[in-house]
């Protein structure tokens, strides 16, 4: 679509700030109002409208893409995503180790083993991890923790959580990430060991990344870092 507007601003309702394309305010794809309840998260959406050129790209308005999909889909949806973010506890990534060679299982040792770990210690439940195909499945009591965990979330951070699930094949590192237990960078890294591992065997370094996988990191590393910055936005 062509850009058609001039001017980008945000205005103040009593609880919420408006975005606004010359004057009017904008509307998400089903058709809500585009509003947030921070204003520098305004300020942010301001921005990604304001430097889009010939065409607006979607790609490149992350933080909008968030707001949007919390207004329209995670406001009427919530308990059918809710019951397919818990879908991903029993084949959780961290949960599932290679059983050769040795060097990519300790690499993903000291990955993956700090934040489950750190799952433990913050919901009392130590989970199982195997080094075979079969699935587990996690106790009960872990089960039940993370459930009212993602009940009790509101649905600011839900949206972050079932976002980044999907794309970690991950609901504990989603969860960590949601509490600052890791950050983007960390998050991407414990999803990328094999390929850190693999990168290194065939030097990557001196002949280049795959531009495929380059490409989809690029945008994975987009995402987590629009996802970080709208956390921090929520607690100003």
């Amino acid at each position: 679509m062509k850009r058609f507007y001039t001017m980008v601003s945000h205005r103040k309702t009593d609880v919420q700030y408006q975005i606004l394309l010359d004057a009017k305010p904008i509307n998400t794809p089903f058709k809500n109002t585009l509003h947030v309840f921070q204003q520098g998260l305004a300020d942010a959406l301001v921005k990604e409208w304001s430097s889009q050129v010939d065409k607006i790209v979607p790609d490149t308005m992350p933080l909008t893409q968030i707001v949007s999909t919390k207004i329209d889909k995670v406001s009427n949806e919530r308990a059918q995503m809710s019951a397919e973010v818990l879908k991903f506890f029993n084949t959780d990534l961290l949960c599932y180790r290679t059983d050769a060679p040795a060097e990519l299982l300790r690499a993903q040792e000291n990955a993956w083993d700090p934040v489950l770990k750190w799952f433990a210690q913050r919901f009392g439940s130590e989970l199982e991890t195997t080094q075979t195909l079969v699935a587990l499945k996690q106790s009960q009591a872990a089960h039940d923790a993370i459930r009212v965990y993602v009940e009790a979330l509101d649905d600011d951070r839900f949206t972050i959580l079932q976002m980044i699930t999907p794309l970690a094949g991950s609901i504990i590192l989603a969860m960590a990430f949601i509490e600052g237990e890791v950050g983007g960078q960390k998050l991407f890294d414990c999803t990328h060991v094999e390929e850190a591992f693999k990168a290194e065997i065939y030097n990557e370094e001196k002949y280049g990344p795959d531009p495929a996988q380059e490409k989809k990191d690029a945008a994975m590393l987009v995402d987590l870092k629009a996802a970080e910055s709208f956390l921090k936005y929520l607690c100003e």
